[in-house]
């Protein structure tokens, strides 16, 4: 009995070592369980939140911004009383212009020596502004003022030079257009205006870029289908008053073919007719602007020795290549009343890429070949042989974009001068353009 009281005792005493072992182990380990169980809780919590507020915002309307702008049209109407009005002649003139800051050189070889002459070297501006204003919904105006160094109308460049002089600035436009709502397609023009002949590539062989001639002109689109439209243009233009004789005249018509071919490929053909009324036998043009020089025309005596009625056809074909836009174009002219062989003159080149964007480039060539009385010297590229013809050669055009409305470039003329009749002479021209718009 006592042995068996000494087995329960010690099987007691084992009980309670062992209790008091593992109690608090198991009240720390359900205490953490509750920690941990606490924490998850916190974090579903959070997680519920943030679905609530995702769907809430999944649910929200979308944001409508034709609302918003008449919201803001509403406002400004409401408070347009109070800000006043603009009026009709100000919103109706659209302003812009240009500015040109140039440094060129050019030489030529003497025909008589066949040395190279000392040359030149300068720096030149041009500044213009333009003045667009809608008259009604059928009519509007425009008008521009430039810088020029003389009353030239092939160039409005105007030399760094004369002691810091103040320059002149003269009216390079002043016309009307009349574009009638009921005749889609019809554009009339008065004034001295833009040039309403098309120059395919832009070419220069007969009309310098700068010419804006005087008179009236029309322009008329006539669409045969969707891809193909005809083009027509015509006009009528005094190029001088004769206080004692007969006036000097131009007349001009020309038509031609466009078709589109794609999204931006197309090809055109036209042909052009200028009729010079009473040229022959007056004296050079060049001096109604202060200087005279025939600038390769025959004269004799002082006085042209031929009349000037130009034929001229052209073409021009744009399309992509290898992703950039690429144009080639070709014109030809001949004066079909010339007094000499020398009435032709012909123009080859090329347009690849547009400087339009900051950080993109263009490139442009052109060869021509242009006799002594192919056209009127006086109204040709100004910069060809500083003017005129009876040359022939070869022209370059680099372009980069700088910037938006900057753009940088370079052009180089490498032509040969056949004005001459001992020898032909080399003529070298290079210009470095930096043009600033608005």
């Amino acid at each position: 009995m006592k042995k068996r009281s000494i087995n329960v005792l010690g099987k007691l005493v084992f009980i309670t070592i062992m209790v008091g072992v593992f109690t608090p182990a198991t009240v720390l380990a359900q205490q953490n369980a509750d920690t941990r169980i606490d924490k998850l809780e916190s974090q579903l919590k959070s997680l519920q939140d943030e679905l609530a507020k995702l769907k809430a915002e999944r649910a929200a309307p979308p944001v409508d911004q034709k609302q918003i702008e008449q919201l803001v049209s509403k406002a400004f109407e409401e408070k347009k009383d109070e800000l006043g009005t603009v009026p009709d002649w100000v919103q109706n003139i659209k302003i812009s212009g240009d500015f040109r800051y140039r440094h060129e050189q050019l030489d030529s070889e003497d025909p008589s020596t066949g040395r190279w002459n000392n040359g030149v070297t300068r720096n030149r501006m041009r500044a213009r502004l333009m003045f667009d204003a809608k008259v009604n919904d059928d009519w509007d105006i425009a008008f521009r003022i430039a810088t020029g160094s003389d009353k030239s109308p092939i160039s409005t460049n105007q030399d760094l030079e004369d002691s810091f002089s103040k320059k002149d600035v003269w009216v390079d436009l002043a016309y009307f257009t009349w574009h009638p709502a009921a005749q889609e397609g019809l554009k009339v023009f008065g004034g001295k205006m833009k040039n309403a002949f098309y120059r395919a590539g832009k070419s220069e062989l007969i009309w310098d870029t700068d010419l804006n001639p005087e008179g009236l002109a029309v322009q008329y689109v006539m669409p045969l289908s969707d891809v193909d439209q005809i083009f027509i243009n015509g006009g009528g233009f005094w190029v001088d008053e004769s206080t004692s004789g007969v006036d000097t005249s131009l007349w001009g018509l020309q038509s031609y073919w466009k078709r589109t071919i794609g999204n931006s490929d197309y090809i055109l053909a036209g042909a052009s007719y200028y009729d010079f009324g009473n040229l022959q036998g007056r004296d050079d043009l060049k001096g109604t602007w202060g200087s005279s020089s025939f600038l390769g025309n025959t004269s004799s005596g002082g006085l042209y020795t031929s009349d000037y009625d130009i034929f001229e056809g052209f073409a021009e074909y744009g399309f992509q290549w290898r992703g950039m836009p690429l144009a080639v174009f070709g014109n030809y002219a001949q004066n079909t009343v010339a007094s000499t062989s020398e009435d032709t003159g012909w123009l080859i080149g090329c347009k690849l890429n547009k400087a339009k964007e900051p950080g993109s480039w263009e490139l442009r060539y052109d060869y021509r070949d242009l006799e002594a009385d192919a056209v009127v010297g006086a109204m040709s590229e100004s910069d060809w042989l500083s003017g005129g013809t009876d040359g022939k050669g070869h022209k370059f055009v680099f372009k980069y974009q700088l910037a938006k409305n900057v753009q940088a470039g370079l052009t180089y003329y490498h032509l040969e001068n056949n004005r001459n009749s001992t020898r032909d002479a080399d003529y070298r021209r290079l210009q470095a353009d930096l043009v600033f718009k608005f």
